[in-house]
């Protein structure tokens, strides 16, 4: 079965930097869409960053744009999160997410996201 494990968040100081990996398992990573999502307390659900299946293009939201990097490892399985110049905003629990038959246009949409990881905490402390 699908199996996505988060690992690296923590607690860092504002202007510091993370990278969060997720470890995946269970389906073709290579073909499949990956995504990273954060949810902060009392907030929604939204998106950070996409890889696009194969072609491991990049989207961004604008709040993370130039300042998170989002990688997919075909060989290792695994999707990275390089986030660096955070700032307290940036405080949140970050899941992986996996799409099989994602399109171009949907990437940013919770719901185009078949299977999830468990999250993992990142608190940036001003």
């Amino acid at each position: 079965q699908v199996q996505l494990v988060e690992s690296g968040g923590g607690l860092v100081q504002a202007g510091g930097s993370l990278r969060l990996s997720c470890a995946a398992s269970g389906f073709n990573f290579r073909a499949y869409t990956m995504a990273w999502f954060r949810q902060a307390p009392g907030k929604e659900r939204e998106f950070v960053a996409s890889a696009f299946r194969n072609s491991g293009n990049t989207q961004y939201a604008d709040s993370v744009k130039d300042r998170f990097t989002i990688s997919k490892d075909n060989a290792m399985n695994t999707v990275y999160l390089q986030m660096n110049s955070l700032n307290p905003e940036d405080t949140a629990v970050y899941y992986c997410a996996a799409a099989g038959r994602a399109i171009w246009s949907s990437q940013a949409r919770a719901d185009t996201y078949d299977d999830w990881g468990q999250g993992t905490q990142v608190t940036v402390s001003s």
